[in-house]
């Protein structure tokens, strides 16, 4: 009986379901003694995605790898057992999914640092629309006003990141590759991670969990880019966001409640934060009626900083080279720590 690899990620938001191309090269690739089962049935790609349909539970019945959005629990129950390996198109790992993997004994890999380049581009890009006034051209703009007068005046409200503070608080893959692009960009750049002997990139200061608050001080910008986990859960409060220059712009593109959201609103009314960019909220959708919404110095994004055209490229490369390590025997890149929660 052939080996199986099960591929459920015919996902209902286009931009995350699998081409047919990505099927094509898995079964490129796969040696005579393997088959590889695409899942027609939709799946949700959110989070840790839904999953677990009754095409996939059937075909994973035997399957010694899963790729999908998470690891539903009724894919592991039929493929309990046999299943030996399951990576995820996401990045995100929730706590109630790390726990479920962690008892299965089944090595489990995301796509942690797939979603860098965007995700970057999509920071660099906030903050750049409150430091240059894009935000005050666009609302000027629909209100059909010439606001030179508003941008010209002193003091400028405009501002260079050259020169600027900026803390990159999760300095994983994503938050390396938002900290490069502002350290090219001329900004003294700190950066605090869990584990700091795995080292930052060049140009950046790099600071412990236990001197977060030595970090924060006097930054223009902060950057969330770290992933959601006891640890990290409501992590950014009162105490961090006082340690920030006025004005300070605010970027949340990892987790919604790694930062507290009424914090965050009282800091924008006091003036210690002066705009806030988010693409992802403790609640999703953001609810109707949310402050959010209409703050005139919070830019609402859709939890999309992630979409790129480029995404299954750096997928397909990503599961090959795994899916060949793991033939192998050989360590698996994006094994996720479950302990650590990432």
């Amino acid at each position: 009986m052939p080996r199986r690899l099960v591929v459920d990620l015919a996902a209902t938001r286009p931009i995350w379901r699998a081409p047919e191309s990505f099927v094509v090269a898995l079964r490129s690739a796969a040696p005579a003694d393997w088959e590889v089962v695409p899942v027609a049935a939709a799946v949700s790609s959110d989070g840790d995605g839904s999953g677990g349909s009754a095409e996939a539970v059937a075909v994973a019945g035997g399957a010694e790898v899963y790729i999908g959005y998470g690891l539903p629990p009724a894919i592991l129950d039929a493929a309990r057992g046999t299943l030996r390996w399951a990576h995820s198109a996401a990045a995100g790992v929730s706590a109630s999914l790390g726990a479920l993997v962690g008892a299965s004994g089944v090595v489990f890999t995301n796509s942690a640092g797939v979603h860098a380049e965007p995700m970057a581009e999509w920071a660099v890009g906030a903050v750049l629309h409150f430091f240059r006034g894009i935000d005050r051209v666009v609302r000027a703009q629909a209100e059909g006003r010439w606001a030179k007068d508003e941008l010209t005046a002193l003091p400028t409200p405009l501002r260079e990141v050259a020169g600027s503070t900026a803390v990159v608080f999760g300095l994983g893959g994503i938050g390396t590759a938002v900290a490069r692009r502002l350290v090219a960009l001329g900004a003294r750049v700190r950066g605090v991670r869990r584990r700091p002997e795995l080292g930052a990139p060049a140009g950046v200061e790099l600071f412990g969990p236990d001197r977060c608050a030595d970090a924060l001080a006097g930054a223009d910008i902060l950057v969330v880019a770290a992933p959601l986990t006891d640890g990290t859960r409501g992590a950014l409060g009162t105490a961090e966001l006082t340690g920030l220059a006025m004005g300070a712009v605010v970027v949340l593109l990892s987790r919604g409640k790694v930062l507290d959201e009424a914090v965050l609103l009282a800091a924008l009314a006091s003036g210690r934060v002066g705009a806030a960019a988010l693409d992802v909220y403790a609640e999703e959708p953001l609810p109707a009626g949310h402050s959010f919404w209409t703050h005139p110095r919070v830019l609402v994004c859709p939890h999309v900083s992630a979409v790129s055209p480029r995404f299954w490229e750096r997928e397909q490369e990503l599961v090959l080279d795994n899916w060949t390590r793991y033939r192998a025997g050989r360590e698996l890149r994006n094994r996720v720590d479950l302990v650590a929660g990432y």
